[in-house]
Formats: structure tokens, C-alpha cells, sequence
């Protein structure tokens, strides 16, 4: 009775078979063959076809050589290219030049050409899936004792977010030819822009021009002492990248950023209502705290309820999650740009971020792996990432209190992977705690130096590995946490 149960149970349920990875050889052929007609063909192809995307090597080779015959200006046809090709090979009785020719005899039209390309790729991209999927069952099933599931999930994540950006997921060089191609392209962009930067504008004039916005795959790191307004200075440029987008429809459907740009903004330290609160009270004019209390008037309401229906519209997205690692959070940017695009990244603030390193290992290494995961995950998506930092105490006990790359915590891998380092700095935090009593000589001096400071802050830039160093003054307004441009003498307009 088992034994006829067994049976049954296998004829209704057989053991499956192995299958052949998907492919397409008849039409590999075809494509092959139009090239070799008519070498026009190859530039329907081009921009998206690789020699890796044909499944048969020796369709992979034809391939290779016929594009640097065509880019190099010469004629490809059978009889060109068959002195690249090994004579020995055996095609089911046929020679190369045999196969050759009955490539080009079966040939596709050129019309045809892009959609046979299209399904050859296609198919590469459905055979890297499933060694994507191989792998990640064989890791599951042979895991050590050490290995994290959500590493796993993590390296899957990467590999199929980098697999649907660029069709692979491996790395490799790069001729110089085509580097040239992006730097020129980036610079056209520039020109369209607003403000004719190569970067994506802060919104803060004087700060645009030291840097030239923010540029792609750059990690800048944001650094200051409580009180001198780093989340408000990086919430503000958030808001003023993500007021200013504008999106343009391409022929394949993508939308490609014009100006401004999507914003990614960690929030770990606030709330995403705190967070909010801050940007309705620097759009609104209305004091956060009030907000807070509800102690507002009527007429500041409908300023609010403005400013909100403006905010609506804007890209701009947070994750409050607090206490995640680096690799969580290259995660779900990964995931941010698939589904809603991504320009700009914000970190707020990077020691509240996790390391994978084990328990016992110094916060230093824990710190130079989060580093080195931000401008890696920067390079990868190819945006900017802003991570705030804080300042050691070293800074208080001396009598300049202006910030340096030495006063960064743990500033070895913070101060090495930076692209760029800003500090933010305002005097007349320092000042007013040493207010005198009033009418004594010092509160006359005290009083004439807070006019000179009051509503003022620099950003100090120091370092910055594509242009130069130097200070921004900005200015400041603390009930509305707003940082802005601030007016100079020389800017200004000739008196009547």
C-alpha cells in the first residue's frame, strides 16, 4: 500500500528536470548576420548590446570583432573577419567561413535589428537573474555559523538593484573615450541648470559658487557644536534641492532630474514630525515652537496652510528609523531610487549609525567601515551624499572656537574619505552666553560686538578635494531655523 501511495504521489508530482538557462541561438544568428550585411545595423545595438549578452561564445567573438571593425571605420563582412576567428573549430561539419557565410545568407532585416538585439539582452539579463538566484540559494543552504540572513539579503539587494540599473553587476574599466563623453555631458547639463552649476544648487548663492553645488558621488560631511544649527543648515539645503526639481520625461519612459533633485533624507536623532515642524516653520516664517503650542494667529494659520500646500508637492523623503547600520541604510537607498529616483542624500547625523563589525572592536573601525560604506554607496548611485558629524569638547577650550579638521571625532576616516568638509560655525552662540550684567563698561562691549555677530554664521569649507577652501557668511535666523543668503555691502545696489 506505501509503495502504490509512493508511486501515485510521483505520478502526480514528478521530479523535475533539469532546464538549460533561456536562450535564443536562432536569433543571434539573425542579428549576427544583419551585421555582416549591412554594418549600419551595429548602431541600433550599440548603446545597449554587449558581446556578453550573446549566450554562444563563438557569437560572442563575431560579435566583439565586428564592433571594433565598425567603430574603427572598416568594412565587417564574412571575409574580413574570418582571419580573427580559429580555423579548427568544428560548426556540425561546417568551417568558420562556411558559418560565416550562412550567417549573412540567413540575415534579419536591418529594420529588425533593434528588436532581435532588444531579445537578446533580454535574455542575458533573465540568465544573470538566475545566477543571482542560484546564489542566493546556495549561501542559504551552506551559511557558516557567522553569517547574518540579513547580510544576505543585503548583498542580494545590491546585486539586483545594480543588475537592473546597468544589466550586470560586475565592475570593470572604462575607456577614457567614454569618461570624456560623461564629463561633457555633465557639463551641458550645467548650462541648462539654474545658476549654471555642474553640481546641484544648496540654494545658499555664496556656498554654490566656492563648491559648484553638490556634486554627483561626492560625500560631504556637514560638522559643527550643538547649537550652531548643522540639522537646520542640512534640512534647509534638503528642502531648497527638493523645491527646485524639475523632471523630464525620456522617449524610454525614465524621468531624468533637470534641476533640483529627489532628496533622501535619514532622519536618526528627530522624528519625521519634528523634522516637518522645522521646514513649515522656515517656509511658513512662523516660529517652530509656536507651531508646536498651537499659540498661533489667524493669519499666521493661512501662511501655514500655504506653505503646506506648496510642501505637498515636493520630493522629498525620510526614514526615521534610528539605529540602523550602513548596510540597511544602502538598502533601502537603493530601494529609494528604483521606486521614486534619488538626487541628494542626507544622513543626520553619521555616529548614530551602526557598523557590521563585531562587538569588542573599537568605535574608530566601526566608524572608518561607516565612512567608507557612505562614499562607496555615494559612488554607487552616483549622487551626493550629506552626513552630519559631530565635534569633540577639544574645541570649547580654546579661544578661537572656529572648527578644524582636527577637532572631527575619530576625524582619521571621516577627514580621508570626505570629499568635503563644512563646518558650520556661529559666533553669536559664544557670544551671548557671556553676557554681562547690564550697565557695566563690558555690557556696552558686549552689546556692540552681539550687533556686529547677531544673525550671522559661516560655513567654513576645509577641504574640499575639487576646488577651494574658504568661509561663507550666511545668514541666520534662529526662530525660524533659516539659514540664507546674506546681503554684503558690495552686493548691494548704488544708493540714490
Amino acid at each position: 500500500m506505501a509503495l502504490a501511495d509512493s508511486l501515485a504521489r510521483r505520478l502526480i508530482d514528478p521530479e523535475p528536470q533539469y532546464r538549460q538557462a533561456p536562450s535564443n541561438v536562432e536569433v543571434e544568428q539573425a542579428l549576427l548576420g544583419a551585421l555582416l550585411v549591412n554594418n549600419d545595423a551595429f548602431w541600433r545595438v550599440s548603446d545597449f548590446l554587449e558581446a556578453a549578452h550573446f549566450h554562444e561564445g563563438l557569437h560572442q567573438r563575431i560579435y566583439e570583432i565586428v564592433a571594433s571593425l565598425v567603430r574603427a571605420g572598416k568594412a565587417a563582412t564574412p571575409v574580413t573577419i574570418k582571419t580573427f576567428l580559429p580555423v579548427e573549430i568544428d560548426l556540425g561539419g561546417m568551417t568558420v567561413p562556411q558559418y560565416l557565410a550562412r550567417l549573412a545568407a540567413e540575415a534579419t532585416t536591418v529594420i529588425n535589428a533593434e528588436d532581435y538585439g532588444r531579445t537578446i539582452y533580454d535574455l542575458a539579463i533573465r540568465r544573470s537573474l538566475i545566477g543571482i538566484g542560484e546564489e542566493l540559494v546556495n549561501e542559504a543552504y551552506d551559511a557558516g555559523v557567522d553569517a547574518s540572513p540579513r547580510g544576505q539579503i543585503e548583498d542580494a539587494e545590491r546585486k539586483l538593484f545594480a543588475l537592473a540599473e546597468t544589466g550586470r553587476y560586475d565592475g570593470g574599466f572604462q575607456p577614457f573615450s567614454q569618461a570624456l563623453a560623461t564629463a561633457v555631458d555633465m557639463a551641458a547639463k550645467a548650462y541648462k541648470r539654474d545658476g549654471g552649476l555642474s553640481g546641484i544648487a544648496t540654494g545658499l548663492d555664496d556656498l554654490d559658487r566656492l563648491m559648484g553645488g553638490l556634486q554627483a558621488s561626492d560625500l560631504i560631511i556637514l560638522a559643527g557644536r550643538p547649537g550652531m544649527g548643522k540639522t537646520s543648515l542640512v534640512t534647509n539645503i534638503a528642502y531648497n534641492v527638493a523645491q527646485a526639481y524639475k523632471g523630464e520625461t525620456l522617449p524610454d519612459g525614465r524621468v531624468e532630474t533637470v534641476n533640483g533633485g529627489v532628496v533622501g533624507f535619514f532622519s536618526l536623532e528627530m522624528s519625521a514630525e519634528q523634522l516637518a515642524t522645522r521646514i513649515i516653520a522656515e517656509q511658513a516664517s512662523i516660529s517652530s515652537s509656536k507651531i508646536r503650542r498651537g499659540d498661533i494667529l489667524e493669519s499666521d494659520f493661512f501662511k501655514l496652510t500655504e506653505a503646506v500646500a506648496e510642501m505637498q508637492r515636493v520630493p522629498l523623503f525620510i526614514d526615521e528609523t534610528g539605529g540602523i547600520s550602513i548596510a540597511q541604510l544602502a538598502a533601502r537607498a537603493r530601494r529609494l531610487k528604483r521606486s521614486k529616483g534619488l538626487d541628494v542624500m542626507v544622513v543626520d547625523y553619521l555616529q548614530l549609525l551602526s557598523a557590521s563589525a563585531k562587538k569588542g572592536e573599537n568605535r574608530v573601525q566601526e566608524l572608518t567601515e561607516i565612512t567608507t560604506g557612505l562614499k562607496a554607496l555615494a559612488k554607487e548611485l552616483a549622487v551626493p551624499i550629506i552626513a552630519l558629524s559631530q565635534l569633540s569638547r577639544q574645541v570649547e577650550s580654546r579661544e578661537d572656537k572656529r572648527p578644524q579638521l582636527s577637532d572631527l571625532r575619530e576625524s582619521g576616516s571621516i577627514e580621508q574619505d570626505a570629499d568635503v568638509v563644512l563646518f558650520v560655525f556661529r559666533e553669536e552662540y559664544y557670544v551671548k552666553n557671556k553676557k554681562p550684567r547690564e550697565g557695566t563698561p563690558e555690557f556696552d562691549q558686549w552689546f556692540t560686538e552681539m550687533e556686529n555677530v547677531a544673525g550671522k554664521a559661516e560655513v567654513i569649507i576645509g577641504k574640499q578635494r575639487h576646488g577651494p577652501t574658504g568661509t561663507v557668511l550666511l545668514q541666520f535666523e534662529a526662530e525660524f531655523t533659516r539659514f540664507g543668503n546674506l546681503a554684503q555691502p558690495d552686493h548691494l545696489p548704488e544708493q540714490m
